[in-house]
């Protein structure tokens, strides 16, 4: 037996996630078959690369050195298959861009606006309730753009080398519950008022059981809890068996109702991602639009977003009321921060990122206002947000889209 790539992609995967069990499951192989794997490759190179343990794996100091030789192999060799596929779809297809993306209301507007303002390339779609699946089929060249959401509190695996600019820094998610439901009447919902609901979560989708059960039990809340997608979720919910959460451009129904939960509890950060800026730059903007007009369409997320505007112009009063100060450096020394929205990209500075090492935005995030961070706290750093860390769990990286330092005067600005 000799070490091959896929040897290499095997130990990546079970350092990256932790355990034998959850590398089976990311690769499609079977947990038995993937141990012998293992097995074979530590008697290959005489000693053992992983520590086994109930809690799961972690690298041995051996592990370690043979992880940092293999990540960039294994990253170099994806590029050279990702690459050549994606030229010779291209050169079979003709003009077409691959699109995937989790489920969101804009779709069907972006999709419109891309065939309208690129009438030669035909867009194609592809959904998946997991955002992890999705950033690999981009890193691998089976898409070229995707459409992600990242729940707050389990970030995503980002391979390395893609780019991700962020569309809205933090969304929060409402409650969807029968319209003759006691909480329905309120105009947010404590998560209180559903004590003794069972919710209905879609567990496919990365991070949201998780998230629920989290912010059910800081409440003082058992979660009780079934499996089952959104479809029949709201099936359910209708005949009051059953709460769900949703996002806040649900399209209402006349049996259901959608509320936002006090304090905006769950969160998440809407993402796109493609291997280069420039085809980021390409599809960004109708993608806000599409975003936004989805908004409009949403009676109850418009008022939420109405119900946070008068305590943002009472600060901006009150800061204009306030003693003169002398000229701020940071602005002075930032032109771009007034210069409106922007002509042709991003103009964030993106560090260099190597391996699977923290994804950070460098340099001042000088980048045209707009409604980039709805419902992000000011101050909270260049991809904070509310409960969001400063980066993402991989090797991506990061174009921010409004500028963390006046996250507040664009988290309402809705076209």
């Amino acid at each position: 037996m000799e070490l091959e790539v896929r040897h290499l992609r095997v130990l990546c995967a079970i350092a990256d996630t932790g355990s034998l069990h959850r590398a089976a499951r990311e690769l499609g192989l079977a947990q038995p078959s993937l141990s012998a794997q293992l097995r074979r490759i530590e008697h290959l190179l005489g000693a053992p690369l992983f520590v086994r343990s109930r809690t799961g794996c972690r690298p041995t100091p051996l592990g370690h050195a043979v992880l940092s030789r293999a990540r960039p192999l294994v990253t170099e060799f994806a590029a050279i298959v990702a690459e050549t596929r994606a030229a010779a779809a291209r050169a079979a297809a003709g003009p077409r861009l691959r699109i995937g993306a989790t489920a969101s209301r804009a779709i069907p507007g972006w999709m419109r606006r891309l065939r309208t303002s690129a009438p030669g390339s035909e867009p194609t779609l592809q959904m998946d309730v997991s955002a992890n699946s999705l950033l690999r089929m981009v890193a691998a060249g089976r898409l070229d753009l995707a459409f992600v959401h990242e729940v707050e509190g389990s970030a995503l695996r980002v391979p390395p080398g893609l780019c991700l600019r962020v569309l809205l820094q933090r969304e929060p998610q409402f409650v969807t519950l029968a319209a003759d439901h006691p909480a329905a009447a309120h105009r947010e919902v404590r998560l209180t008022d559903l004590a003794g609901e069972r919710w209905m979560v879609d567990s496919t989708v990365d991070g949201e059981w998780d998230a629920l059960c989290r912010v059910l039990r800081a409440a003082g809340l058992e979660p009780d809890m079934l499996h089952g997608d959104y479809l029949t979720a709201y099936s359910l919910a209708a005949i009051g068996e059953v709460v769900t959460i949703s996002q806040p451009t649900a399209h209402p129904r006349p049996d259901l109702v959608t509320r936002p939960l006090r304090g905006d509890p769950i969160g998440v950060r809407l993402l796109l991602a493609a291997r280069t800026e420039r085809e980021l730059d390409g599809a960004y903007r109708a993608l806000e639009e599409a975003y936004w007009e989805a908004a409009r369409q949403a009676p109850v997320y418009q008022q939420w977003l109405n119900d946070r505007r008068p305590a943002r112009k009472a600060a901006t009063t009150a800061e204009e009321a306030a003693p003169a100060r002398g000229p701020d450096p940071a602005r002075e020394a930032d032109p771009a921060r007034e210069a409106g929205p922007a002509q042709g990209g991003p103009v964030s500075r993106v560090g260099p990122v190597k391996g699977d090492g923290p994804a950070r935005a460098t340099g001042p995030e000088a980048v045209p206002a707009g409604p980039a961070a709805v419902g992000a706290r000011a101050g909270s750093g260049a991809l904070g947000g509310q409960g969001f860390p400063h980066r993402l769990g991989g090797g991506g990286r990061v174009v921010v889209r409004g500028d963390a330092r006046d996250q507040d005067d664009v988290a309402l600005d809705v076209p």
